[in-house]
């Protein structure tokens, strides 16, 4: 590689290094070769994000046009024009070397858009169109780099993957997206239990939850185990080479919804992190784990609730 397209790598590496703690561990499981690629992907929807979010004193309208000034680079780059960018070029290169699917990275970006200006969501439904784009094309991205013995079966538990990161994500980040503007909790799911945003904003300002927004959680948890579920038989439809990574990022992020329940579905009294030591074990474990082998849905099933 030259030398712009191996700094474009670092580059990535060190954003998921920096922030993708968890799923970084998992990747460290992956044949070299293929670490890169999923650095890359990581670094530009970690890049896409932090237009989004880590710009809050500019306004909207500033916030979305650099992401229309970074999109629009990116949109060139496919179309084989030169990018000025420090992460690009990796991106550009992974995509070109797996052909990935270019819809998926629309989709992604409209999602980013939509960040800038919706605060909340009316429905469950609404919030899975979100995250059609903010999370089931990254498993539909990252499929075709793991490998798979049967790439459409597995094509569906790795969208559901997705689903099920993100809204783990969505439970243990409510106090920190809360200070952003944004609650992605569904309006209609706050309403089932009670629960208002002004509710919401108190327990984060006292720093301890109420009863129902503990029951609030606790659904929100079921959600998220559904959807655990659903991508569980993904994981052996993956290359052998791959399973213990994504077995890793499985039981981690699964990992953070048994905090969440081990501290009463309390996500305001701490963040909910997975200890360092149980995160080793755990990729000891994946490591050592027979390939094929199923793996164990987190927590109990509360879907029927």
């Amino acid at each position: 590689m030259d030398t712009d397209l191996t700094a474009a790598y670092a580059r990535c590496q060190e954003l998921h290094r920096q922030h993708g703690r968890t799923y970084y561990l998992a990747t460290r499981l992956l044949p070299a070769w293929k670490r890169r690629h999923v650095h890359a992907l990581y670094g530009f929807t970690r890049y896409a994000d932090e237009i989004v979010d880590r710009t809050e004193e500019l306004p909207p309208a500033d916030r979305a046009a650099r992401l229309d000034e970074w999109s629009s680079q990116f949109i060139a780059g496919l179309h084989g024009e030169p990018v000025d960018d420090p992460l690009l070029p990796a991106v550009l290169h992974t995509i070109a070397v797996f052909d990935l699917d270019r819809a998926d990275f629309a989709s992604f970006l409209r999602s980013m858009v939509m960040d800038l200006t919706v605060l909340s969501y009316p429905t469950y439904d609404d919030l899975l169109d979100y995250m059609e784009g903010s999370a089931a094309v990254i498993g539909t991205m990252m499929l075709p780099i793991l490998g798979s013995s049967d790439p459409a079966a597995a094509r569906e538990p790795a969208r559901q993957l997705g689903f099920a990161f993100q809204l783990t994500n969505f439970i243990r980040d409510v106090a920190e997206d809360l200070d952003r503007g944004r609650t992605y909790l569904p309006d209609e799911d706050l309403a089932k239990f009670g629960v208002t945003r002004d509710d919401l904003l108190a327990a984060k300002e006292q720093a301890r939850t109420t009863p129902r927004i503990r029951d609030l959680i606790e659904y929100e948890v079921s959600r998220a185990q559904a959807h655990y579920e659903a991508a569980a038989p993904g994981i052996t439809l993956l290359s052998p080479a791959s399973q213990a990574c994504m077995r890793t990022a499985y039981a981690l992020y699964g990992g953070i919804l048994d905090e969440v329940a081990a501290q009463g579905y309390d996500v305001f009294v701490r963040r909910a992190l997975v200890p360092q030591r149980r995160r080793l074990a755990v990729a000891a474990r994946a490591l050592l784990t027979p390939t094929g082998s199923p793996v164990a849905v987190p927590g109990p099933s509360l879907v029927s609730r």
